[in-house]
């Protein structure tokens, strides 16, 4: 059995910041952690539109401050800031804390590994080729700026009886030097023949020593 380490876990606290930013113990620890992961899950489904890619959470005594990157920042604010404002309500709910929101638009969502595995996913479920989705999604993403990508999809792929796992790459993936910038995401699509694995890294460079880390 493959001995594999998770690209972002693997670069945590070298070139790779955390997305949830507090400090707790004990019981509080696992209540937060939790609670963390209903608030993700819940931007992620009521703003699927918007294309989010990652939500950064901080935490005070009495507030959580929340930093949504997302392709599509109008709709995540809404007309006259609607949107936003029933999020908060909808939150401050769940949390019975005050939230602040902040969103950060994704310029370049060509290099988001996150939102390149969704939108192969979207295709899928669409019946796509799935060698046309990914050569599609190579193609952007290294006329984007991208120095390397890898895309690996699993599953019953095309309707065939047996699931095999097939994958295309281009440029460099330095998967084992701790200074390359490599985005990783995966998620699945959920198609008539059954569920389908998709996996993404993108290379976009080197951090090196004493540059900031990224998220």
């Amino acid at each position: 059995m493959g001995r594999k380490v998770h690209p972002t876990g693997f670069r945590l606290g070298i070139t790779k910041d955390h997305l949830s930013r507090w400090y707790a113990e004990g019981e509080d620890y696992a209540r937060l952690l939790a609670e963390d992961r209903a608030i993700r899950e819940k931007i992620e489904t009521e703003l699927k539109r918007a294309g989010v890619s990652k939500v950064e959470i901080e935490r005070s005594p009495q507030q959580v401050s929340l930093k949504i990157h997302a392709a599509k920042p109008g709709i995540v604010i809404g007309r006259k800031g609607a949107t936003v404002k029933e999020l908060r309500q909808s939150l401050h709910e769940m949390t019975s804390k005050r939230i602040k929101v902040d969103v950060e638009e994704i310029k370049r969502p060509d290099l988001d590994a996150k939102l390149v595995a969704e939108t192969i996913a979207d295709q899928l479920s669409r019946r796509v080729s799935h060698k046309r989705a990914m050569r599609q999604a190579v193609q952007r993403t290294m006329r984007a700026g991208a120095k390397g990508i890898m895309i690996r999809v699993s599953g019953r792929l095309g309707g065939s009886e047996m699931a095999r796992v097939d994958s295309i790459r281009d440029g460099r993936i330095p998967r084992h030097t701790l200074r390359a910038d490599i985005d990783y995401a995966d998620t699945i699509a959920r198609t008539t023949y059954g569920v389908i694995g998709i996996k993404v890294w993108i290379y976009k460079g080197d951090i090196l020593p004493g540059e900031p880390l990224v998220v």
